[in-house]
């Protein structure tokens, strides 16, 4: 059941990357890249995170997991700081 749930909020985070850069593509509204790469980062953290508990258990894979986390954040958190449209 938990690779079942990881692989759809894979696949989630990658239908809101694609949504979010489709609008982005249409409307040139800033904020929406920045949620589109917020959300990208947020596909490979869940990546990382069925790698990390399914794929390869004997590997720790928390260090790549907190760092696109941070870096994800530090994306949205740019893109609604910065971008005043």
């Amino acid at each position: 059941m938990a690779v079942t749930i990881y692989i759809l909020c894979i696949l989630t985070s990658l239908a809101c990357t694609w949504l979010l850069f489709g609008s982005y593509r249409r409307t040139r509204y800033r904020l929406l890249f920045w949620s589109g790469a917020c959300f990208a980062v947020m596909t490979l953290n869940n990546l990382f995170l069925l790698l990390d508990k399914i794929v390869f258990p004997t590997i720790d894979f928390l260090p790549a997991r907190l760092i696109s986390a941070f870096v994800a954040t530090c994306l949205l958190l740019y893109g609604l700081i910065y971008e005043k449209e």
